[in-house]
């Protein structure tokens, strides 16, 4: 796997290949291409996932496992490789993998959704829909200069002690003041951060 990249890329792309899979750093502009040698000449004709990792003022570290699932013989492992680039933080945009792994098509969209992250076929960026959130969703909740409330718990509806529930039984003592879970903001400090806020302290 490290000479067929190091023959197309030379320099451009480097390997890693200790402990785990193998992984190839490749320039953004030649995405397409690095996931299209991994098909074509190494025959990882498998793809797993796609997604991105958030690294801050780096930007968007994009990752894709694909791997060769042919037998090799006894004792033989699944070759498997992770290809990688990385997008500016401002706005993350790279070609769509799609059109070489079909199945990253909707891995596109929860990484859209999720990260911001745009994808591109012959320059123009596809109006990817929402895959799990709702459509009144604003921000892209994995980002990690977006603000998550922690989960707040559904009220018990016993009201079998004062504060379980907002239900108050008639003749009984008001409940206990409402305290906001643990990691919950005040209503109206969460969600996404106006630009230039920068991430959480």
């Amino acid at each position: 796997m490290r000479a067929a990249y190091a023959d197309d890329f030379g320099d451009a792309a480097g390997v890693e290949d200790g402990f785990g899979p193998v992984a190839v750093d490749v320039p953004a502009d030649r995405w397409v291409e690095a996931l299209s040698l991994a098909r074509d000449e190494l025959d990882c004709a498998f793809f797993d996932f796609l997604t991105a990792v958030d690294e801050l003022e780096d930007g968007f570290r994009m990752v894709c496992h694909v791997a060769d699932h042919r037998s090799r013989g006894p004792g033989q492992g699944v070759s498997h490789l992770v290809v990688r680039t990385l997008l500016p933080p401002g706005a993350p945009t790279v070609a769509s993998a799609a059109g070489v792994y079909a199945g990253a098509r909707w891995h596109e969209r929860e990484t859209h959704e999720m990260f911001g992250v745009d994808f591109t076929v012959d320059g123009t960026v596809l109006a990817l829909e929402k895959l799990l959130l709702p459509e009144e969703f604003e921000g892209h909740p994995l980002r990690k200069d977006f603000v998550l409330a922690s989960r707040v718990a559904k009220p018990w509806p016993g009201a079998k002690e004062p504060g379980e529930s907002d239900h108050q039984q008639p003749g009984t003592a008001p409940s206990r003041r409402r305290i906001r879970p643990p990691g919950v903001p005040v209503p109206g400090e969460w969600g996404p951060r106006p630009a230039g806020s920068g991430a959480p302290g």
